[in-house]
């Protein structure tokens, strides 16, 4: 397997990561992460003037990338700066709009912002079980954490259709009731409540689709996890040189240098498994390959942030450490979009349909 970008995805996410070292330190981050609108409008149209989403579409339908490599390179950049700019509903709408065969232009130019609304609070990962209904050209139901929903123009919505499947429609948010509200660990999310709300049919039978949806935005957070994993074991190397005790760095403590290594361990099998899950998006068995990586990841992103905790000290809790900032952004990494448990979950159902 090919573990290294080639040369196109290595020049964009360099782009990337140099536009947002510029323009996206952490004190800038955290003003706008976690106020509304819990993003920088600013720094959303430079983002899409610099094509980032137009790499996560490919070139029939506007982009210049849309594989999962292309997916990764982008969100390990977004994740190493901490950015809560609303590009993972560009990524999970992408596949969506493609395959109701909808023009793409305004999504990739950032012009129109789309919300994707899928998880409900009874079966909040799950396609199973959807309560919101549609019934004569009209949406009723609730819609929960839908990401980016608070700044959304159209909402594309999953919902059961008299025939008892689940279809995908468009929604014009102006027409729907929107409750936004900011994460605990920065950027914004909404509640969504139809009532009778009037809505465009774009595929009768969606869950195929919806499902790549949810695929496509799993790996994203695989990649961002990678990419914040790697700041913070970068911080935590640092510290471990310069800070003194017993008139020595701590990073001569052998305890510390051995977790240290455990640590980088793990970071590298998050990234080996990403980078597998990324290499499966376009065969049969991609389902299968994100939830492996979306449950280690998981896993590891949790234990990254305690390790970092832990050997930081106190002063890893306080707002103005950066790492307490990307500490709480792993952990929530864990339930978005599926935690561990569902995806364990999938991948035994899937070898028990096997047997």
């Amino acid at each position: 397997m090919q573990f290294e970008m080639s040369d196109d995805r290595q020049m964009l996410q360099d782009m990337l990561r140099r536009y947002l070292s510029e323009n996206y330190d952490i004190l800038h981050r955290n003003a706008v992460a976690y106020a509304a609108p819990f993003h920088d409008p600013d720094r959303w149209r430079a983002l899409a003037e610099l094509g980032v989403l137009q790499a996560l579409a490919p070139e029939a339908a506007g982009g210049f990338g849309g594989e999962g490599f292309d997916i990764a390179a982008v969100f390990e950049a977004l994740g190493g700066a901490l950015c809560p700019e609303p590009v993972l509903p560009v990524a999970m709408a992408a596949p969506l709009l493609m395959a109701a065969g909808s023009d793409l232009e305004t999504l990739l130019d950032g012009t129109r912002r789309y919300g994707v609304a899928i998880g409900e609070a009874e079966a909040p990962y799950s396609l199973s079980g959807r309560r919101a209904s549609h019934e004569k050209g009209r949406l009723t139901g609730r819609k929960s954490v839908v990401y980016g929903g608070g700044i959304a123009e159209s909402l594309l919505v999953a919902a059961r259709h008299e025939g008892g499947g689940i279809g995908l429609y468009e929604v014009d948010a102006a027409d729907a009731q929107i409750l936004p509200y900011g994460m605990i660990d920065g950027g914004g999310a909404a509640e969504v409540v139809l009532e009778q709300t009037p809505a465009t049919c774009l595929i009768e039978d969606a869950e195929a689709a919806l499902q790549e949806a949810l695929d496509f935005g799993a790996l994203a957070l695989c990649a961002e996890a990678v990419g914040a994993m790697d700041a913070v074991q970068a911080m935590l190397l640092e510290y471990l040189k310069t800070r003194r005790q017993f008139g020595v760095p701590i990073g001569k403590f052998q305890v510390l240098q051995h977790r240290a290594v455990d640590l980088a361990v793990e970071i590298e099998q998050a990234r080996s498994i990403t980078i597998l899950a990324a290499s499966r998006m376009k065969e049969p068995d991609r389902s299968r390959h994100v939830a492996m990586a979306k449950a280690l990841i998981g896993q590891v992103a949790v234990l990254v942030a305690e390790e970092a905790i832990q050997m930081h000290g106190g002063i890893a809790m306080t707002w103005e450490a950066p790492v307490s900032h990307y500490a709480k952004r792993l952990v929530m990494l864990d339930a978005q979009l599926g935690d561990r448990d569902h995806h364990l979950r999938r991948l035994a159902a899937g070898y028990a349909n096997q047997g």
